[in-house]
């Protein structure tokens, strides 16, 4: 079955019902779980695991070779996004009754969209694929309504149903119709998540699917654009806090609105804002101003603008949830190799490459050395404090302290999951700012 007899589907049922959207409440709770949660892996796989997709991530989903056309004609390329590989799944329920939704959540894109039924191409999921003609809230949106991007909208009447093409970086793609439905955060059994409903929620109803699903049912948008869920929703902030990378038994609290706000910081830590930086050519992703970095007294010699967004667009740094290790620039990586290097005492391990280096333990040792603070420091007087265990890792396989850091010979720079570990950070799409404190993220 094709995307007509989709659209036919879609006007039957939203012919049954079609209400007003509620007066959403002010806050949610959902989890988020790593993508290798299930997998049984040791420590060392999971830091293969991980470097694998931190590489692949930069090389193909990052900000370089951005293009939106329109999908809706065959002699145009689709619509080209970054994301595609993320690092956290989030759990959610999409339709009435709520069918579950278990979704790749992507801080630098913003269309959410699910498997659909009537499948043309679908991946295996574990779960119920969504069938809109069993939901009582599915509504199709046309080419006239503002949830139909503007790329969406070439060669179709204002009438038409509104269909989508995505393709991810990673060579993943979704393809089919806008619609209107109803998500639920949490669940009836979570006490700290209670289940909780907002209609309205514009998404994309995808039957032709292809590419990695990393045991998603589909993707969750969390971009700063108009149709990512945080700006749907109406709550205007959002925060997630991530438990310890190497305990993928325990999830990781995302909290909306009221619920958002920081939670108590650990002994000491202060709360610290730095401004939101607003990129035109990739209005998305999250972009923030870092100026400088700092290994325990020593502050890098690294050039003031080497962060900077250029006029093109290019350059900066973005907050990301969906890369693993923190990637900076090569001149900027190659100073804090260096300096890491230095303390430990260890020469430089293969000068040419950019991956993390690792480097000997000396024989017998079974842990990290102690280690000084790695310190971003942001615009507005924000610094970001990583401790030891939030930039190196002992690779238990052979012997070696690990630099959780990559380079880049690209101009951008991204802030790794990896290294927010224990640090709640919240996006205040509002009023502009990102907002962070070291906290026990496994309490909140």
């Amino acid at each position: 079955m094709g995307a007509t007899q989709l659209i036919t589907i879609f006007v039957l049922v939203s012919s049954l019902h079609i209400s007003a959207a509620p007066q959403p409440p002010s806050g949610y709770r959902s989890t988020l779980t790593h993508v290798d949660s299930k997998g049984g892996l040791t420590r060392a796989e999971l830091m293969r695991r991980a470097a694998h997709r931190s590489r692949h991530r930069s090389a193909t989903v990052l900000p370089g070779s951005y293009s939106r056309t329109s999908s809706s004609s065959s002699n145009t390329r689709p619509t080209r996004l970054y994301s595609g590989q993320a690092e956290y799944l989030m759990e959610l329920a999409i339709g009435t009754p709520p069918v579950p939704f278990i979704a790749l959540a992507d801080t630098g894109s913003d269309l959410t969209w699910t498997q659909c039924k009537p499948c043309k191409l679908c991946f295996a999921q574990d779960t119920p694929i969504y069938d809109p003609t069993a939901s009582s809230t599915i509504s199709p949106v046309t080419c006239s309504s503002d949830n139909c991007l503007s790329v969406w909208r070439r060669n179709c009447s204002a009438a038409t149903h509104c269909r989508y093409r995505y393709v991810y970086g990673d060579g993943a793609y979704s393809a089919g119709v806008i619609g209107t439905e109803t998500l639920t955060f949490g669940s009836s059994y979570d006490q700290e998540a209670p289940s909780v409903s907002v209609a309205g929620i514009a998404f994309g109803c995808g039957v032709d699917n292809g590419g990695l699903s990393y045991n998603s049912t589909g993707t969750v948008g969390l971009g700063r654009g108009g149709l990512s869920l945080v700006a749907q929703i109406g709550v205007g902030k959002f925060s997630y806090c991530l438990t310890d990378f190497f305990n993928t038994s325990l999830g990781s609290p995302v909290l909306f609105g009221y619920l958002a706000e920081l939670g108590d910081p650990s002994d000491g830590a202060i709360v610290q804002t730095t401004p939101l930086v607003h990129n035109l050519n990739f209005p998305s992703w999250y972009y923030v101003s870092l100026q400088g970095i700092s290994l325990g007294d020593t502050h890098l010699p690294i050039p003031n603008g080497t962060f900077d967004i250029r006029d093109d667009g290019t350059g900066g740094m973005i907050v990301d949830s969906g890369t693993i290790y923190t990637v900076l620039v090569e001149s900027a990586f190659r100073e804090v190799v260096s300096h890491v290097a230095e303390v430990l005492n260890q020469p430089v391990v293969n000068a040419s490459s950019l991956d993390g280096p690792c480097f000997p333990a000396p024989v017998g040792e079974r842990q990290l050395p102690d280690m000084p603070d790695l310190v971003l420091h942001f615009a507005g007087g924000a610094d970001m404090i990583l401790h030891r265990d939030n930039y190196m890792s002992f690779n238990q396989e052979d012997s070696s302290f690990c630099l959780n850091i990559v380079g880049t010979t690209s101009s951008v720079s991204v802030l790794g999951n990896f290294q927010q570990q224990n640090i709640q950070m919240l996006f205040d799409i509002t009023v502009g700012e990102l907002s962070f404190v070291h906290t026990d993220c496994s309490k909140l």
